[in-house]
């Protein structure tokens, strides 16, 4: 009897919680926190098999919500945000690289958060944009009301041109631009930002707005300046000094998102708010260590270059499961405009190329079309020809297939089935040119839709990188000795 009352008291559970996940979750207005990590690999999360790197914050966000087990960005930093933002693959945005004006998105595309503001949205990023450091490119006139960055792809790097961060710039105290004015600020910059992340929430909770808080962590990417407490947990885990200090600047990152969720749940509007993972490409420092039995790392097309984590956490809205869909990037912008009851105008919808996931994360298993991918590592030199470089890395995918040219600028292709062959080790193209023809004449038809749309290829740089001046203008330059 007592079983039975159990079981019954179980089934019960599992069907009032059905009931509440099955709810429509469109249009429902969620605040939404986005964290995206920077060269954080699939494998560098202990949920996913790491054998060393102990992840527990990022764990629960995996087990807490659905997580998408086959989601791709693009091999480079700079690539993705334009693609996470616009809903489209980063070449039509005219971003081909990192730096040299080439990481610069188009003005003429809208971004997620200028959609997010027209359903009523207040909007903010801390950490990294690398989508132009340039007054007119920065997050407050691309729809951020809240600016809180670094400039270029790194804390302190600097680079001929426009991308660059200001002098002498650490990942300890690091100087930030807010809001147009640069502060002086105290801390590792990981818990710099996700300390003003944490207290700009605060501020606009409860005040009758969803918010959009973009946390944008500059770390784990080299150099790999970490903690000394945060090497410390890996210095006797590991032979290799970097990537103890790698897996510590990841370990820090975990600790500051169990910070985040504590004060959701402090603040009582948890189950009024959608969290969100991922990383922003392929791995780096941690792939000797694991790399999830994938072939490729970041700045390559294979699957270790592009697969990334994605864990969408909304307690009460969406049941945990696994979703084994193919989807991308470009699926980010259509899924959360639609979460927040944003219309897209007709120009809008021709900018997007995604969909959106609103079908999965409701049921993992739901139908989902058959649908093509395709990416490109892109960073040929400045003043090339394009065409020269259509098979310099680059790969066409489908949920069965994956059609690789991993050469130089002729390129061979290769192909790999996944189904059976996840590791991508066995060349089958000889065995199925009929598939190889037409993925190939997709690729073909796909490249050819580029050349209007890149528009930084010739663009000319300024003598000095913009953030540099600014920052010399407001404190000072030094004089030359």
């Amino acid at each position: 009897m007592t079983r039975s009352l159990t079981a019954l008291a179980v089934l019960l559970c599992v069907s009032l919680s059905g009931a509440t996940a099955a709810d429509p979750i469109a249009g429902k207005k969620p605040n939404i926190v986005f964290v995206l990590t920077d060269d954080q690999g699939y494998g560098d999360i202990s949920a996913h098999g790491n054998p060393v790197l102990k992840t527990p914050k990022l764990d629960r966000l995996h087990a807490e919500g659905v997580r998408f087990t086959d989601f791709h960005v693009s091999p480079t930093c700079s690539p993705t945000r334009s693609a996470l933002l616009t809903g489209r693959h980063e070449f039509k945005n005219g971003v081909t690289h990192t730096i040299l004006e080439r990481e610069r998105l188009t003005l003429k595309a809208t971004t997620l958060a200028q959609v997010l503001k027209t359903a009523g949205y207040t909007t903010g990023i801390f950490g990294k944009w690398h989508l132009g450091d340039e007054p007119d490119h920065w997050p407050d006139k691309r729809g951020f009301d809240e600016m809180f960055i670094h400039g270029c792809g790194g804390i302190g790097q600097s680079y001929p041109g426009s991308c660059g961060d200001v002098p002498g710039n650490s990942y300890f105290d690091p100087t930030i631009l807010h809001n147009g004015t640069f502060e002086k600020t105290k801390g590792y910059c990981t818990d710099v930002f996700f300390g003003q992340a944490t207290k700009w929430i605060e501020g606009v909770k409860g005040k009758g707005k969803p918010f959009y808080c973009q946390i944008t962590t500059n770390a784990p990417h080299a150099p790999l300046n970490v903690r000394p407490e945060d090497e410390a947990r890996y210095k006797d885990k590991v032979k290799q000094a970097n990537v103890a200090k790698f897996f510590g600047m990841i370990a820090n990152i975990d600790d500051n998102v169990g910070r985040l969720l504590d004060k959701l749940k402090e603040w009582g509007i948890e189950k009024d708010t959608l969290v969100i993972f991922m990383n922003d490409n392929g791995g780096t420092a941690g792939v000797p260590v694991f790399n999830a039995g994938m072939r490729g790392s970041k700045n390559t097309p294979w699957l270790g270059g592009t697969r990334a984590s994605s864990f969408w956490r909304w307690p009460g809205a969406l049941t945990p499961a696994e979703c084994d869909r193919l989807t991308a990037h470009i699926d980010f912008l259509p899924t959360l405009a639609e979460l927040a009851g944003a219309k897209l105008t007709d120009e809008l919808t021709k900018q997007v190329e995604g969909r959106s996931l609103v079908p999965l994360l409701q049921n993992p298993k739901a139908e989902w079309a058959e649908r093509t991918l395709f990416t490109h590592i892109g960073r040929w030199p400045k003043g090339a020809k394009v065409d020269d470089h259509k098979l310099a890395g680059c790969s066409v995918r489908t949920k069965q297939w994956h059609l690789v040219s991993a050469g130089k600028a002729k390129g061979k292709w290769e192909l790999f089935e996944l189904t059976t062959d996840p590791g991508e080790k066995t060349d089958v193209a000889e065995k199925h040119p009929d598939v190889v023809k037409k993925l190939g004449a997709e690729y073909d038809f796909w490249w050819a839709s580029l050349p209007p749309l890149l528009v930084n290829e010739d663009a000319v740089g300024p003598k000095e990188n913009p953030f540099k001046e600014l920052y010399w203008k407001q404190f000072g330059k030094p004089k030359k000795e």
